[in-house]
């Protein structure tokens, strides 16, 4: 009888907290959480608030890491499926899907919170329609329905630059919207250049990604295009008068290698192409709000 209980006892599962901040998508937060710094800087001629530098970036960081985890929750079935995220911890069973709820939870409510109260309640109800867009509105439902999902989709995600601006001011204000845009017009090269790297298995997920539902040469195009435009929004901070110099001919060299990466991409259709394209990306994006920051420095 005691080998029989013992049998059916209950499999203890580790809990592991490196699962817990693997789901809040750490790099993607810093990321973020950079733009949304460069946005308080750039609000004010003076030092940020202590309060608001400290209570502003917590309170964004906490939103976002919840915003992620809801990605994991929504997307767990097709992460499944795909080689670049099987490996996540919901798949792998490493953490409990409702632990995962009450985490993401927790976090959004204690981000929001601290929002309102430290800081000012317009940041805290962009932060929330930022998280609602693309938590819900993106990976729900537009990530599932048109190749378009990401420029849709993608404001939800250049929203950080314009949160810290805002808890900084209060108010919205139209340079504020300048970074929106430009992260805007970022993103779609940005997210695609990685989608053509990863066709096959958005297509095997059956997920309408621009590269599945229109093939690589196009999916190329619209990099190329994309790009274009993205190098015009990131003239528009030093055409207003919001940036100098030091911007503007960093902002030209940065540029000078998007459109290197992505032309060569467009020639080439190559997935490795696409891959050094897209971590370009990722560094091009640090580069242009270190840059606006150095240069609103130097411009007081």
């Amino acid at each position: 009888m005691g080998n029989i209980l013992t049998s059916r006892r209950p499999v203890q599962v580790s809990v592991n907290w490196r699962d817990y901040y693997v789901m809040c998508k750490p790099n993607v937060v810093f990321l973020m959480l950079l733009t949304a710094l460069v946005g308080m800087f750039l609000a004010t001629r003076d030092m940020v608030p202590l309060r608001i530098l400290i209570f502003g970036n917590v309170g964004i960081g906490m939103a976002a890491a919840s915003a992620a985890i809801i990605n994991h929750i929504l997307d767990r079935h097709i992460d499944m499926q795909m080689a670049r995220t099987h490996h996540r911890p919901l798949p792998q069973g490493k953490v409990p899907l409702p632990n995962a709820i009450v985490f993401s939870a927790l976090l959004g409510a204690l981000g929001i919170g601290m929002l309102v109260i430290y800081v000012n309640l317009l940041t805290a109800v962009l932060t929330l329609a930022s998280l609602f867009g693309y938590a819900f509105v993106y990976t729900r439902f537009l990530k599932r329905v048109t190749p378009q999902n990401i420029v849709i989709g993608g404001v939800a995600g250049a929203m950080p630059p314009l949160l810290g601006w805002v808890a900084v001011t209060g108010v919205f204000e139209p340079n504020s919207l300048l970074l929106v845009l430009i992260i805007s017009v970022w993103t779609p090269p940005h997210f695609w250049a990685l989608a053509i790297h990863k066709q096959a298995e958005y297509a095997s997920a059956n997920i309408p990604m621009l590269p599945v539902t229109h093939g690589l040469k196009f999916t190329s195009l619209q990099v190329l295009l994309y790009t274009i435009l993205m190098v015009l929004a990131t003239l528009l901070p030093y055409v207003v008068g919001m940036s100098g110099l030091i911007y503007l001919i960093g902002i030209t060299l940065l540029n000078l290698r998007f459109l290197y990466w992505a032309w060569k991409l467009y020639r080439s259709d190559g997935q490795d192409t696409a891959m050094n394209t897209f971590w370009y990306s990722i560094i091009y994006l640090m580069l242009l709000f270190i840059l606006l920051l150095i240069d609103h420095h130097f411009l007081i």
